[in-house]
């Protein structure tokens, strides 16, 4: 009797114990945000936004004739217009939002693994308190607007090869549409846990794959597409109109980088730390190198040359400065000026296509070096373990190799949907007319000058 007792009332403990536990499951704890974090994240955010204006409106700027000086500065301004609008209206649902439960992403397949969803369109259901599973520790809100930055300057970006020729409203309508149909689905893939590239494992730490390669890819096309600016056969040789608004904005990219890298970490933490590091010196080694070569081509290391060296280290070190140490830093930085000035010394005057300010050379081909490289030289003591290459982990090449092939292909069709969709809605004035060039786009396209002028 006295076990039968016993019995009863641990069954009833147990049954009184279920109820709480069954409620303790469905309540689990939220992520607790992380004030330090989220300061960092968006202060990061802060600089990348800087990064394109005034920074790459400046760098760009600087580098055209004086008569398109305020037309440059257009494109960048309008890019952050157009892209910010775009961003809480769709484009961050389409890109970020899961379909399922985030715990389940890793196994999630089929249509959302290539296309987002609208879930939090107008960024509805988000609150202060919400957060995304790629940032456990900052609001989804800081979330959101670091991404923001990202998917700016990636469009401002490609405005460098089609200066002094793209009519405003071309370059317009041509944003909106290469936001939805390039960096909108490729930025998914690689960067949203449902993503078939996130499935396969590719690595991008900051954007080499979704910022940098399909920007210039997509220059580059669009550049064919145009054609060459007015006497550019003639006269491939552009004097810049300030090369102090060049190395201003160099200097000013090269300060927003270190958000636009270690804020990629989405804490303040070693990651962070470790990407600030690489990131400064792969910059430098790449400047050096640059003015190296310079020095042996020309005679006389240029403040342009220098400028031109150091962003493009900035691109290659974009995907792997989360993953490498200071060895694959310097071989990075170093080799990416060596790709860069040998494409356009040599193969862009073979070519004689009219990359106006070389984005297709310093961005293209930099960010593409960088995701390949990040398969070589990933340490794995830095983020995840992850390896590369040269550490034992040959596949991880692979699996980049694939992913550069990816990011070029949909920047490639999608740039060329772009363009005709473009012409189409601006009735074939996609281009300025040959008056409207000999003038100017200051004038022609907006009725100002500078003061210079």
């Amino acid at each position: 009797m006295r076990d039968f007792i016993k019995t009863i009332s641990r069954s009833l403990i147990l049954l009184a114990a279920l109820p709480a536990s069954l409620i303790a499951q469905e309540t689990a704890p939220a992520p607790v945000i992380n004030a330090g974090d989220t300061a960092w994240v968006l202060t990061s955010a802060a600089l990348v936004l800087m990064m394109t204006i005034p920074a790459l409106a400046l760098f760009y700027g600087g580098m055209v004739k004086k008569k398109n000086v305020l037309s440059v500065v257009a494109y960048s301004f309008s890019a952050a217009i157009i892209v910010s609008l775009l961003w809480v209206v769709g484009q961050y649902s389409l890109i970020f939002t899961l379909s399922g439960d985030p715990a389940n992403a890793a196994n999630v397949r089929g249509f959302a693994e290539w296309f987002g969803n609208l879930k939090t369109a107008f960024l509805h259901g988000i609150s202060v308190t919400s957060v995304h599973p790629n940032a456990g520790t900052i609001p989804e809100f800081a979330f959101s607007m670091f991404q923001l930055m990202f998917a700016i300057i990636t469009v401002a970006l490609i405005s460098g090869a089609i200066v002094e020729r793209m009519s405003f409203a071309g370059w317009f309508v041509f944003t909106i549409l290469w936001s939805l149909l390039v960096y909108t689905p490729l930025a998914h893939w690689v960067w949203n846990p449902e993503g078939w590239l996130w499935h396969l494992g590719a690595l991008d730490f900051a954007g080499g794959l979704v910022v940098h390669t399909s920007s210039g890819v997509s220059a580059l096309v669009l550049v064919l597409l145009l054609g060459p600016r007015l006497g550019f056969r003639k006269d491939p040789v552009n004097p810049p109109a300030n090369i102090g608004y060049i190395f201003i904005g160099a200097a000013l990219l090269w300060v927003g980088w270190f958000g636009f890298n270690a804020g990629s970490a989405v804490a303040a933490n070693g990651v962070a730390g470790s990407a600030f590091l690489v990131t400064n010196t792969a910059a430098a080694m790449a400047a050096l190198v640059w003015m190296i070569l310079e020095w042996i081509t020309h005679k006389k290391p240029t403040v342009v040359g220098a400028s031109t060296g150091a962003v493009a280290g900035l691109v290659a070190i974009t995907p792997a400065s989360g993953f490498v140490d200071i060895a694959g830093a310097l071989a990075i930085g170093g080799i990416v000026s060596i790709i860069s000035f040998t494409f356009m010394s040599v193969f862009r005057k073979m070519f004689k296509y009219d990359d106006a300010l070389d984005v297709f050379s310093v961005h293209g081909l930099g960010g593409m070096w960088g995701a390949i490289a990040t398969g070589l030289f990933a340490s794995g003591t830095i983020a995840n373990g992850v390896k590369g290459a040269f550490y034992g982990n040959l596949a991880q090449l692979g699996i980049q190799l694939i992913s550069v092939l990816a990011a070029v292909l949909i920047a490639i069709v999608g740039t060329l949907i772009c363009y005709l969709l473009t012409y189409l809605i601006t009735f074939g004035n996609i281009r300025v007319k040959e008056q409207a060039e000999i003038t100017g786009l200051d004038i022609s396209q907006h009725g100002e000058q500078l003061e210079s002028n």
